[in-house]
């Protein structure tokens, strides 16, 4: 049975073995590893609103979301290989368009590495937009964005 639950300290250690194995693929094509791998998710897990998709006591799953003023930013969305095609990422921006409903705010944004053309791909599909392309930390990112509209 898969539930949807916000992430607990005591989650970090699952988290971040999801997230290596999700972004490990992209090693080769960015030549380095992607932000998200680099990330302490016991602080994470700390300072964001991180939500974890579980297939039974297993996490499948996680959703990193921050507010930022009027603003929820998509910090990370990933699945474990194993599980995805399943529609456990739908699910997971499904929760972050909500989320961001639920705590009032105007837009979602996010940004993703420019080799990362299936993820740019999603969320196209998703609604989001481009606005700018730039380097940031040595990483060449596309930055995109979804108007809310209250329902």
């Amino acid at each position: 049975m898969q539930t949807i639950r916000r992430a607990r300290r005591e989650d970090a250690d699952n988290i971040a073995a999801l997230v290596t194995q999700a972004y490990t693929p992209y090693i080769a094509r960015i030549g380095r590893q992607p932000a998200p791998m680099l990330e302490d998710y016991r602080q994470v897990v700390n300072d964001t609103d991180t939500f974890v998709l579980t297939d039974g006591a297993e996490i499948a799953g996680v959703l990193v979301m921050s507010r930022e003023d009027m603003e929820l930013l998509l910090v990370n969305v990933a699945v474990l290989p194993r599980f995805k095609g399943r529609g456990i990422g739908k699910r997971l921006m499904a929760l972050c368009e909500q989320h961001a409903l639920d705590l009032g705010c105007e837009a979602i944004r996010l940004y993703t590495h420019e080799l990362m053309v299936e993820n740019i791909g999603i969320y196209h599909k998703l609604g989001y937009r481009e606005t700018h392309r730039a380097t940031e930390n040595g990483f060449a990112r596309v930055f995109m964005r979804k108007a809310l509209v209250a329902r």
